[in-house]
């Protein structure tokens, strides 16, 4: 087999890449489109042979070693020491060293595209006031995150920001929470979370990004954001944000969180409403780099983390991150439109198991409602939860919080029906007539009340695998609610296993058509989650000589997932309290293969996750991580006092994180190639 010259097949590259999008593996759309570039005399020239694409035919990666304390530089920084080799259909192959490149670390001033900086992860109040963090006298300075989490990488017609002067690519980056204060107070859900859209100018011939502007969004429309963690973009390129943990809104008025969040968002402790927060927020980009906000109220007030979209573009599946937490699918009335649908939630049918071998337990949907996000906005804007429903929070029986089982002194009377809520037992009785408003916004008791599995714990990220019609979704430990007469257990759940595994596992579902609910009414999805059985196990053991609970071999806590149709990949993040570094997998669900191919520092965790198969034929996984040197657990004993000044000095004191993505180094990867016939 003959291949043209470095020279030349660096030119054929530049050329393709600026050509108008040809059908892969077309030789002769290839050739008609170089005879179309030719001269316009009749001089006879011998024939050249077709120049035509190698089609893409697989990936793999290779598994990097987990770092130790031989050496701890790579234990307190992004680490990556992985391969991704592409085999192309000219039985070809192409191996990229991969590399992790920053946009910005956060609280670094970085470019407004007005001539001036801003600072990134800043936090502002409802009127895009910057929140001072006061707590050390004389330090005075705006908060910023040190969590960013859920990201998307896209494009817009049509983009109009100076300063670009290669591809213009826009990124969306949402920032979770702050750890602590200067003062090392923890500040954990007291701050409004930010999302900002970044214009990055991609190069044409390297494929490097670059940032040339960051843009934070008005939420002011969106009464705040509420803990935003994962994030997806949706089949029609918006970014599908999160808000996770929603406030209890029978406890809200007296809860010291939600009263500090609302005195930084409004200036007071009253202003916040708690039925305006646990929703889907859903942020589109503008040509001119700016973006707007609005928040979908039809799609369940949840724990959200990470939503899934399928190709349908109507059926939504929805881990919930949650103690006595569910699976719930959301079938929109409209393409391309989360303002209006159906909810529902999943009940598990018999022979649950986590052994991978098992055959799995079948899923019915149980219909919640169907309703408008404007009309479920309305309710949140006037209800109070006793509008709603009678909740009578239960006395326990034992001294011990943690009592297994959890069992009320005695019911309040037979109307009151016992469900468990964040691993807590409640009596609830819904006010006649308010079942709608208890659907859409007290979702957690009514999926309960109506017979939804609602015992799984921290449902975090989904994603779907299109062509195999299979739905990935990660548990970040199985624990309390699923394990057998565990803290908040239900048997008639039947979501139950013998022992618990803290490490945690992902669950694969199988999706059809042609469904019905549990009442017997037709859901109108072909993407609807039928069999749930499970995919992948962490292993716990006991503590290594790192400091290890769980096998450093092996998925521990994932959360983050996406998967890449065209390579086939399962991409995996973790959000571990198991590993004392977390990690990025790759798992290839043709070979099975799993393989390790980023390290965050320890005590940092794996975020942003988000898989770009090609932008203008440049391939990117974004990837970002979470407080590094996060000591909060005896887990980094045994590290601490080595790693501890390394994080520090890296990461602005502890106070920064990275955002960016993860690429091949020095040129990004491509998935197509030209060669000559």
């Amino acid at each position: 087999m003959s291949h043209a010259p470095n020279s030349t097949r660096r030119q054929m590259l530049q050329f393709f890449a600026g050509a108008p999008l040809l059908p892969l593996g077309s030789a002769s759309a290839a050739a008609a489109l170089l005879s179309a570039c030719g001269g316009g005399n009749d001089e006879v020239v011998a024939p050249t042979p077709p120049v035509v694409p190698a089609n893409f035919v697989s990936a793999s990666f290779s598994n990097m070693a987990a770092p130790s304390l031989a050496n701890p530089a790579e234990m307190a920084t992004i680490s990556v020491g992985s391969t991704l080799t592409i085999s192309f259909s000219d039985n070809s192959k192409q191996s990229y060293k991969l590399a992790h490149q920053t946009f910005f670390m956060t609280g670094d001033m970085v470019p407004d595209g007005k001539g001036g900086t801003i600072l990134s992860g800043g936090y502002v109040d409802i009127n895009n006031q910057p929140i001072i963090d006061r707590s050390v006298s004389g330090k005075e300075r705006q908060f910023f995150s040190d969590s960013p989490d859920g990201s998307s990488l896209l494009t817009v017609a049509n983009a109009t920001v100076t300063g670009v002067k290669g591809n213009t690519v826009f990124a969306v980056v949402q920032f979770e929470y702050t750890t602590r204060d200067q003062a090392g107070n923890s500040t954990y859900g007291q701050l409004p979370s930010p999302i900002a859209v970044l214009t990055l100018d991609q190069d044409k011939t390297t494929g490097k990004l670059t940032l040339v502007k960051y843009h934070n969004v008005d939420m002011s429309s969106a009464h705040g954001l509420w803990i935003t963690c994962g994030a997806s973009l949706s089949p029609w390129g918006t970014h599908l944000s999160s808000e996770e943990y929603e406030p209890d809104a029978f406890k809200a008025s007296t809860d010291s969180m939600f009263k500090a969040y609302s005195k930084n968002v409004f200036g007071n402790e009253t202003t916040a409403r708690a039925y305006h927060y646990g929703h889907l927020p859903e942020v589109t980009v503008n040509p001119d780099g700016t973006g707007t906000v609005k928040k979908h109220y039809c799609m369940g007030r949840i724990s959200h983390e990470l939503i899934q979209v399928m190709p349908d573009r109507r059926t939504a599946l929805m881990g919930d991150d949650y103690t006595n937490g569910g699976l719930f699918m959301f079938v929109a009335d409209r393409e391309n439109d989360l303002s209006s649908g159906s909810l529902y939630v999943a009940k598990v049918g018999a022979f649950f198991s986590l052994d991978p071998a098992a055959d799995g337990a079948g899923l019915n949907w149980i219909k919640l409602g169907s309703a408008t996000s404007a009309e479920i906005e309305a309710m949140a804007n006037t209800l109070k939860p006793t509008d709603i429903m009678d909740v009578v929070f239960a006395v326990q029986t034992s001294a011990n919080a943690d009592a297994t089982p959890l069992t009320p002194v005695t019911p309040i009377d037979d109307s009151y029906k016992l469900v468990y809520t964040d691993g807590k037992a409640n009596w609830v009785k819904i006010k006649p007539g308010m079942e709608k408003a208890a659907a859409f916004l007290e979702t957690h008791r009514y999926a309960n009340l109506v017979g939804g599995s609602m015992a799984f714990t921290k449902m975090e990220g989904t994603t779907v695998n299109a062509k195999d019609k299979v739905a990935y979704s990660a548990l970040a430990n199985i624990q309390d609610s699923m394990v057998r007469n565990g803290k908040a257990w239900r048997a008639d759940a039947n979501v139950t296993v013998e022992k618990q595994l803290k490490a945690g596992g992902i669950l694969a579902h199988s999706l059809n058509g042609g469904q019905r609910d549990t009442a017997g009414a037709a859901i109108n999805s072909e993407w609807v989650p039928v069999l749930t059985k499970a995919l992948l196990m962490g292993e716990d053991i006991s503590a290594d000589a790192l400091g290890n609970t769980a096998n450093a071999d092996k998925i521990a806590s994932p959360d983050n997932l996406k998967f890449s149709e065209k390579m086939r990949t399962l991409f995996i993040g973790e959000d571990s309290g198991n590993h004392v570094n977390n990690f990025l997998w790759a798992y290839n669900v043709d070979t099975k293969s799993l393989s390790r191919i980023l390290s965050t520092p320890a005590g940092a965790e794996s975020t942003g996750l988000h898989a770009v198969d090609e932008i203008n034929g440049w391939t990117y996984i974004m990837s970002n991580f979470q407080h590094a040197g996060d000591w909060a657990s005896p887990l980094h004993d045994k590290v601490k006092a080595t790693l501890d000044p390394l994080i520090r000095a890296n990461y602005k004191d502890r106070f920064g994180a990275s955002v960016g993505y993860l690429t091949a180094d020095p040129v990004a990867i491509k998935l197509t190639k030209v060669s000559a016939s």
